[in-house]
């Protein structure tokens, strides 16, 4: 019997919360996470406007899958309820599930490269080895950060993501957010932005002239890392299973 099922309260959408949850749990253990702060959600509605969100200031090391709120973007008070999320976590994704109904999950956080990155005057990401490629001509930068994330400022980082193609956000003066399918195919692509990110700050550390790929080559590279069959799938069933092995409480 599945031991994940085992576990499962009466809650909807428990496959998806047992997910986030893991998710939760190795950001935090690859410390891309910061403080009580940052957010994942995810949609579980076909337009793409109820979804799944971690708790207001809630430690991303304890976070299980029954803690997730269940909330709808089009809701005007969810911010009276007892349990409303934060503000900027409301604000920023709540605009995006409302705006970007591609946008099923959608990952924000605060990681040390990404945000070194992200402060840079020139935040763009050139495809010096795989990992970097896998991102050519699949992110924005945005250059006009204007605060904490609240409902306006929300809005106005949704409207740079309708472009289903881009996928990641190097949120400058910030830190990056990424959307994607599901919580692995997101998860899978902010770990490998933070490691394209870590690659080219060290790069650049050197002080040597880089090794810069063609755009041909990188966009072949993208391409193929996209067409990679299962990859993100197997990413998160092994880290689930490291965490059932450990006998983490993630799944409950």
């Amino acid at each position: 019997m599945n031991k994940q099922a085992d576990l499962s309260p009466n809650l909807t959408h428990w496959q998806e919360r047992v997910d986030m949850a893991a998710a939760f749990r190795w950001t935090e253990r690859l410390d891309m996470h910061e403080g009580v702060a940052n957010h994942f959600s995810l949609a579980v509605n076909d337009d793409g406007t109820q979804f799944l969100m971690n708790p207001n200031q809630a430690h991303f090391r304890r976070i299980k899958a029954s803690d997730l709120l269940f909330l709808d973007a089009n809701d005007p008070k969810t911010m009276d309820r007892p349990d409303a999320p934060d503000p900027t976590a409301w604000g920023l994704h709540g605009s995006i599930h409302r705006l970007c109904p591609h946008a099923r999950c959608v990952m924000h956080v605060h990681s040390i490269h990404a945000t070194v990155l992200a402060c840079l005057a020139d935040s763009t990401l050139p495809p010096i080895d795989q990992n970097t490629a896998t991102f050519y001509n699949r992110y924005v930068v945005d250059g006009d950060f204007g605060g904490l994330a609240f409902e306006d400022e929300g809005a106005r980082c949704a409207s740079m993501l309708t472009d289903p193609k881009v996928k990641t956000m190097i949120m400058g003066n910030h830190g990056v957010l990424v959307i994607g399918d599901s919580v692995a195919d997101t998860f899978n692509r902010l770990y490998y932005f933070e490691r394209a990110a870590e690659t080219y700050i060290r790069a650049l550390q050197t002080g040597q002239k880089l090794r810069v790929l063609s755009d041909e080559i990188a966009e072949k590279t993208a391409q193929e890392l996209e067409d990679y069959p299962d990859q993100a799938e197997r990413h998160l069933a092994e880290l689930k299973a490291i965490l059932d092995d450990e006998g983490s409480s993630y799944a409950s």
